[in-house]
């Protein structure tokens, strides 16, 4: 008898469906075939335990296994309930009466018949709604994510038991209900904490109402790393879509908490420094997520910047640009989204103060122009804000007004969006009407192409001037002039202005700390 169940495989960051069929005969050969690796291969041991230990018997004719496309690797133990349950109804052990054909159902058995989590399963859930199947049976702790999908009945169990007796009309189960989505705020962290350093939380508003990337360069205990772990707390909160495609890449990472369903705060990444190439950027044999795709939507924070490997930097600089990676094998190529907003922070000198109002440098000449140098001028380029933090006094901590708190950053942070969002409702129209592949949408200032530029950053005479003889006098790229604008068209969101003015510009100019002429010499 011929039987057909659908599960699901994970690629890249999408799922796609899978045809598990069943057909048992005349023989008495177990064969699995459609690409399957090591992991479902051994599923012939784990499912013929289980058959026995609920009860039933594993039948001894011709068993075939067909996963189909054949063209595409299968990998993982969460085949093995599609599996046993087509081994059970091809040999008429179980008679189902349930609509199995409109089910997605996916599941990692133990030998007990317990059902264990898999990963992927939002995207699962997202490819089985859209291609039309009404319903999704998986392991417990993986329901309250797919149940974020609407439109789609999921089913959470514990064993194989209830499995089939849902199936065989035995037991009325109902699906999960969704919860109601409530975006979240980091909990243990507020500016109301840091004392003093009032231009830096400047640029850090600046930065979280942009979205710009921002690198903070000062001595050792002058706050770099406090101020950035508090930034996402002034953050806007996740939009549900946003939380959707970020909880997407946790659940295939197999980084998600599965009392959660869904991921509620913005992500906050802080790899040391001893990553390599693929783990920041994704890779692998079957490629999985990198750092930079784990912290979309979110914040990456690199720490002691140039203690990094040069060429684990050099791999951020196309991700940066296109807010997307492709990660090409021999057999198969695959995107991850990257749109992320990096922090980084680092000392100005190996001893770690030059530029210090107390303590001297002990570095010799040039070694913090070579210091500097770990970095490279490109990746400096595409960093918006360039920051000098300096030490607070101990005095002045004992006579600092009290902080503001994050609550109140972020109630100006979120009007500088609404204002973003406004400006660029209209843009995103007019792309969805002609070509949205040549203009791609921008939610955010620090994601103008040179269209948005040209439209929303429009210079006065006196600000062009201004910025032209900023870029004589500093020697700016293009792309450092591009970055200027952006910064300075947050600044005048910031000031709920119009049209950027020439204070804005000679703000955002001083943002270029690394730039200035004898920085570092």
């Amino acid at each position: 008898m011929l039987v057909r169940i659908f599960g699901s495989a994970i690629h890249g960051v999408d799922a796609i469906t899978i045809t598990i069929e069943v057909n048992v005969g005349q023989g008495t050969r177990f064969c699995l075939v459609g690409l399957p690796d090591n992991a479902v291969k051994e599923s012939e041991y784990r499912i013929e335990t289980v058959i026995k230990n609920t009860g039933y018997k594993m039948p001894r004719l011709r068993t075939v296994v067909n996963m189909a496309p054949a063209d595409i690797r299968k990998a993982g133990a969460a085949y093995d309930l599609p599996i046993a349950l087509g081994i059970l109804a091809a040999s008429e052990q179980a008679i189902f009466q349930q609509p199995v054909e409109s089910f997605v159902i996916m599941g990692e058995l133990g030998l007990d018949g317990t059902m264990r989590p898999v990963r992927g399963a939002l995207p699962m859930a997202m490819r089985a709604r859209q291609e039309g199947f009404t319903g999704m049976i998986l392991p417990m702790q993986n329901a309250l994510e797919a149940a974020m999908v609407e439109g789609l009945s999921v089913y959470g169990m514990s064993h194989v038991r209830e499995v089939l007796a849902f199936l065989e009309g035995r037991e009325t189960i109902a699906p999960v209900p969704p919860s109601a989505y409530q975006p979240g705020f980091p909990e243990g962290l507020d500016f109301s904490e840091v004392k003093g350093q009032e231009t830096i939380k400047r640029a850090m508003e600046i930065a979280a109402a942009g979205g710009h990337n921002i690198l903070l360069v000062g001595p050792p205990g002058a706050g770099k790393t406090m101020l950035a772990r508090r930034l996402p707390t002034i953050l806007p909160p996740l939009t549900l879509a946003e939380a959707l495609e970020t909880t997407r890449i946790h659940s295939v990472a197999g980084k998600l908490n599965a009392a959660d369903g869904i991921l509620t705060t913005r992500p906050f990444r802080s790899p040391h420094h001893t990553i390599s190439e693929m783990a920041m950027v994704g890779g692998g044999s079957i490629p999985q997520p990198g750092e930079i795709s784990l912290a979309q939507h979110g914040i990456l924070f690199l720490d002691e910047l140039p203690e990094y490997r040069r060429s684990v930097l050099e791999v951020l600089r196309q991700p940066m640009e296109e807010r997307s990676v492709s990660i090409s094998r021999a057999r198969q190529a695959m995107e991850f989204p990257a749109t992320f907003q990096l922090v980084a922070s680092m000392n100005p000198c190996p001893c770690g103060y030059f530029n210090h109002p107390e303590k001297p440098c002990t570095c010799h000449p040039g070694m913090v122009r070579k210091y500097l140098n770990r970095i490279s001028g490109p990746l400096l380029d595409r960093i918006d804000l360039h920051v000098e933090v300096t030490p607070v006094r101990p005095d002045a901590l004992a006579d600092a007004p009290a902080p503001e708190p994050s609550t109140h950053i972020r109630a100006r942070v979120m009007a500088a969006r609404e204002r973003q969002s406004n400006r660029f409702y209209v843009a995103r129209t007019d792309v969805m009407r002609t070509d949205k592949k040549r203009q791609p949408e921008a939610f955010c200032n620090a994601q103008m192409n040179s269209g948005h530029l040209e439209k929303h950053c429009a210079l006065g005479p006196e600000a062009r001037q201004l910025l032209s003889a900023a870029m004589k006098r500093l020697q700016l790229s293009a792309r450092a002039y591009d970055r200027i604008l952006k910064v300075a068209r947050t600044i005048a969101d910031l000031d709920d202005a119009d049209n950027i003015s020439p204070h804005h510009i000679a703000g955002a100019i001083q943002y270029r700390t690394l730039d200035r002429e004898n920085w570092g010499a």
